[in-house]
């Protein structure tokens, strides 16, 4: 899987546009307090890790790509960014962030339990983790077909609804759950946003 994400980073086009970026910059912004130690876990090339840094906050962005931390280096110079093991631990201090962003990640993820876990070490009592994931509720899968949203090759290993997206972080012991599906019309909502506290 290491080997997928290094060669994903090295054909991706050096200007990105990420999907629903300012629908989901907002959505960081309108939680983040200026005082925050925040990790961008999943960082890809940094542009979340610099609004985190912009706004105030104390930034670190992890990411398992070695391509992506390049990039993500040569765009934003002077940020902190990690190289983290695809299958380890995070390269981070048990209780060292205020607030975990991790945008367009759960659904890559392979062991998802060990993933929520680390997140729950590194993150500060009472600290917040904001997700964003696609949205895959019963109508979009109906209408477009599975294969659509997860091709056997791809790198989309896991399908999130509302609900079970809710039910994987309460069973991680997050508490103060909120996810909504926002980004198109009523039952074909495109994108989660997901707040939990640990």
């Amino acid at each position: 899987m290491k080997q997928f994400y290094e060669d994903l980073w090295e054909r991706l086009p050096p200007a990105l546009s990420p999907p629903d970026y300012q629908r989901r910059r907002r959505y960081l912004l309108d939680d983040l307090r200026p005082s925050d130690r925040a990790l961008d876990l999943g960082c890809g090339a940094g542009e979340f890790t610099a609004v985190l840094a912009g706004a105030g906050a104390v930034a670190v962005g992890v990411e398992v790509a070695e391509a992506a931390i390049a990039r993500a280096r040569a765009n934003h110079p002077g940020l902190d960014f990690r190289l983290a093991p695809i299958d380890g631990p995070l390269p981070l201090e048990d209780n060292s962030f205020d607030l975990v962003w991790s945008s367009e990640v759960i659904e890559h993820v392979a062991d998802t339990a060990r993933w929520l876990s680390e997140i729950r070490r590194v993150l500060a009592p009472s600290g917040r983790l904001l997700l964003t994931t696609p949205s895959h509720g019963r109508l979009r899968l109906a209408l477009g077909g599975i294969e659509r949203f997860s091709e056997p090759l791809g790198d989309h290993l896991h399908l999130y609804t509302r609900r079970s997206l809710a039910q994987v972080l309460e069973e991680f012991g997050f508490a103060e759950l909120s996810v909504r599906a926002v980004a198109g019309p009523p039952l074909l909502r495109r994108l989660l946003l997901a707040r939990a506290v640990r």
